[in-house]
């Protein structure tokens, strides 16, 4: 956005700081001369002459530009000389007023400037005749004469040099005050030469007055001969100008140098106060809003140029210059008086046909200077080369930036990653690890699916931008493809990079907002770290990514890698079609863990567990077959194949009169589906099953952390009527304080607790804490991994009710588990004391 405000400049009204003491002093030093000598129009006819002289010697005045200001370097002394030595000096002091006074009005000058030249004319004038009267005098034109005329033009020069100094000082700065003081020194050394030409001229009038005649014409042919010389040296230094400053857009194109060069350079050439280089937000380059001002050393990000006036060169293309010596865009002249600037001149940068910004000056130095068509025409010149240049650089940085990064979110790619992860593993300090993190964003296919594609690139970008927000200062951050993303920094341990991890998965999991809808986004990590100087960094990815994979049935998503993952993953590889072609042809199956009563033993329910016989690899581990359904997107067919087959049965145990509670197990991702109560709620109406009979089973890991996510579905859950077990309760980040928060009626002990109680006080104190808190809560307790009878012996102290392990059996298939109840029944009715107990079924 433009600025149009600048920095606040000393207002030109402290001029009369030094204009009023000068004016002062020439008053004073006119009345003390008209005292000392009340001549006033002697030869009136030579003074005639001497003011003309005086007034034309403007015109052949040099200009030079010292800050904000401009001033003359004129040939006033040769009529000064002429007119100390045939003037009174009254008429001396008048002439020099009055002829200064015609010239200000004639260059328009504020009337600050004009009062003040006046005043400093008046008083440098008045002061030379002072020291004049004061030296010896004036008799003949012999070297006495040459003195005295030469220190009066000297007092008269350095009079007007001292006073446009000091206020240029006062207005501009000590800065400006010194350069002007160095800029006057040519000027002193001007006054010389003027002076002694002013003297010749002096010599030949005395001599005969007919002179005036020939140095007439001397004078109007050197004059023009002057201004064609003039002329043809400004525009040859125009020339030399322009072509220095293209010569450095074409240096600098490459480089980031490219627009302070521009514009440094540019205000110089057109003498400008300001220069501004302004294009629009085009595609991933924001808006570039670049000044370059007369009095700072670097660019501002502000705009002194009217919007209307670059809305007319957007609008029509060409150029626009305002000026009060142009009549073209004269309607624009009450949004420069606004803006509170003198003149301006925008010109357009294009690319092709299109315009792709402006080259803007504003305010031309010096009060009688504005804006001309020579100025548009250079200023035309340089805007081509600058686009020219401007574009090429964007090109470049476009196909730089696009071979190293992501074009959707802009983060750096998988080969930019890579080269950056080989220079960190090259470089280390002792005690450092490099970490490498990988998060996969899960549901992605189903928002690409329920919503669309481009919903799904938003979520994409916004995930990318919570990682650059939340990593490290020194992480690099960066997008692998489809819906990976990658951190990698440096850090203390291993230990400290999975907390890494887990703080930035944390910082994702902030609801996102899309329109009118809200999504909970969700991701896994996999870690991998390489420590020392011999690092790989294509494999330390891929450790990575295989670390990332298992996260995915992993409590609390992240995952640290370690070389069994590797070799599991070549063969997981190959199992994604199987098990999508198992599931459609019913190729698993669905086993049944027995849960008895603990104090007699009795059957009170199944645990329903998938099983896979696969014709190549033979009994596939529940672990990986289960980890591949959760990458593949298959986890919710298999959940829903396993409820079914339980449901099924449990119908039909309770047909025969056998009535059975069945267990499935849940992932956490299944409780953050908010479909998933609907499901269950139709299952049970079509088997017709009671929901007092259906239990979940949840991983304690699955809800620590993320009760908020999963509480809606567990509520709904509930008031289906089905209940909720805590699974492995005590194998982790053990927490108490969600039981009291959700809907659940069973905590089920961790299989390694149990094992280790009969051999481990720790292990049996968790256990009898678990029990005594359960009861608190009025929970039902499950212990599982019941191996042995003494550990059966403990659990009935400790008054656990139900038990499942190998001790009662093992996961049985459907076909076995009834011969088990065939057993179990045939016990019931052997007499007491021929079969003491139940033997465990292998």
């Amino acid at each position: 956005m433009d600025r149009q405000a600048g920095q606040p400049r000393r207002s030109p009204d402290l001029a009369w700081l030094i204009t009023g003491p000068l004016a002062v002093l020439a008053i004073v030093l006119t009345a003390a001369l008209a005292v000392s000598d009340s001549r006033l129009l002697y030869r009136w006819p030579i003074a005639l002459i001497v003011f003309a002289v005086f007034v034309g010697s403007t015109f052949g005045a040099l200009r030079l530009v010292v800050g904000r200001q401009g001033f003359l370097i004129t040939v006033n002394e040769v009529p000064l000389v002429l007119a100390f030595y045939f003037l009174p000096p009254v008429t001396v002091v008048l002439m020099v007023t009055l002829a200064t006074l015609l010239t200000q009005l004639r260059r328009r000058l504020s009337v600050a400037k004009v009062w003040f030249n006046i005043a400093k004319s008046s008083a440098a004038a008045a002061l030379a005749c002072v020291v004049i009267k004061a030296l010896p005098p004036i008799e003949g034109v012999g070297p006495a004469t040459w003195g005295v005329l030469l220190i009066g033009a000297l007092t008269y020069t350095l009079v007007t040099a001292i006073a446009v100094v000091g206020v240029i000082g006062l207005l501009q700065g000590r800065r400006a005050g010194e350069q002007t003081a160095r800029a006057s020194v040519p000027g002193l050394l001007a006054c010389i030469a003027n002076a002694a030409i002013g003297l010749i001229f002096l010599i030949t009038l005395v001599s005969t007055p007919w002179a005036a005649i020939l140095l007439a014409v001397l004078v109007a042919a050197g004059v023009s001969v002057y201004r064609s010389y003039a002329e043809f040296f400004r525009q040859h230094r125009t020339l030399a100008d322009v072509y220095n400053l293209t010569r450095v857009i074409s240096e600098a194109g490459q480089s980031t140098s490219l627009i302070d060069q521009l514009l440094v350079r540019l205000r110089a050439l057109i003498q400008s106060e300001y220069a501004t280089l302004w294009m629009p937000a085009r595609g991933r380059y924001p808006e570039v809003l670049l000044t370059s001002r007369i009095d700072d050393a670097g660019l501002l990000d502000l705009s002194y140029t009217p919007r209307s006036v670059r809305a007319r060169v957007e609008e029509s293309h060409r150029s626009v210059v305002v000026s009060p010596r142009s009549n073209t865009d004269a309607d624009l002249r009450p949004a420069l008086r606004e803006a509170k600037i003198k003149d301006v001149i925008v010109v357009p940068l294009r690319s092709g046909s299109t315009v792709i910004g402006t080259l803007e000056v504003v305010n031309r130095i010096g009060g009688d200077n504005s804006f001309g068509v020579a100025d548009v025409q250079v200023l035309e010149t340089v805007a081509a080369h600058a686009a020219v240049a401007v574009e090429n650089s964007r090109l470049m940085e476009r196909l730089r930036f696009d071979a190293y990064h992501d074009r959707l979110t802009g983060l750096p790619n998988r080969k930019r990653i890579l080269d950056a992860l080989a220079a960190a593993t090259a470089v280390g300090a002792p005690g450092e690890v490099v970490v490498v993190l990988v998060f996969d964003v899960d549901g992605m296919r189903d928002v690409n699916e329920s919503m669309g594609h481009a919903a799904g690139d938003s979520v994409l970008v916004e995930v990318g931008s919570r990682l650059k927000a939340a990593a490290a200062a020194g992480a690099l951050v960066g997008r692998l493809g489809g819906d990976k993303f990658v951190v990698t920094e440096r850090a203390d341990s291993a230990e400290d990079a999975v907390r890494i991890a887990a703080d930035l998965r944390l910082a994702l999991h902030a609801p996102m907002v899309l329109g009118s809808l809200t999504l909970d986004v969700d991701t896994v990590v996999g870690v991998a770290v390489q420590s020392g100087r011999d690092g790989d960094a294509e494999a330390l990815l891929q450790h990575a990514d295989l670390a990332a994979t298992a996260a995915k049935a992993v409590p609390g998503g992240v995952q640290m890698f370690h070389p069994a993952l590797e070799s599991r993953a070549v063969r997981r590889s190959g199992l994604a079609a199987d098990l999508r072609h198992a599931l459609e042809a019913g190729e698993l199956e669905v086993h049944f863990q027995p849960k008895v009563t603990l104090a007699d033993r009795r059957l009170v329910g199944v645990e329903c567990l998938a099983r896979w016989n696969h014709p190549a690899h033979g009994w596939v581990d529940p672990e990986d077959f289960v980890a591949v359904a959760e990458h593949t997107g298959q986890l919710g067919r298999l959940t829903q194949f396993v409820l079914r087959e339980g449901l099924r049965r449990c119908r039909d145990w309770a047909g025969a009169d056998r009535p059975l509670a069945i267990s499935v197990n849940l992932s956490s991702r299944t409780l953050a589906d908010p479909l998933f109560p609907e499901l269950v709620e139709q299952l049970l109406g079509e088997y017709g099953v009671a929901p007092g009979q259906v239990t979940f089973e949840v991983a304690e890991s699955g809800l620590v952390g993320e009760i908020e996510r999963a509480l809606p579905t567990v509520v709904r859950l509930r008031q289906i009527g089905v209940r909720l077990s805590v699974d492995d309760f005590g194998s982790g980040r053990s927490s108490l304080s969600y039981l009291h928060r959700l809907p659940v009626q069973e905590v089920k002990i961790d299989g390694s607790c149990v094992q280790g109680m009969a051999t481990s006080a720790g292990d049996l104190a968790m256990v009898r804490a678990v029990i005594a808190l359960a009861r608190e809560f009025g929970l039902s307790v499950v212990a599982e991994g019941v191996e042995s009878e003494r550990t059966l012996e403990l659990l009935k102290e400790l008054r656990c009710e139900v038990g499942q392990g190998f001790l009662f059996s093992r996961p049985l298939p459907f076909e076995r588990l009834e011969a088990w109840f065939g057993l179990r029944t045939e016990a019931e009715h052997t007499p007491t004391g021929e079969i003491r107990r139940l033997r465990a079924v292998p």
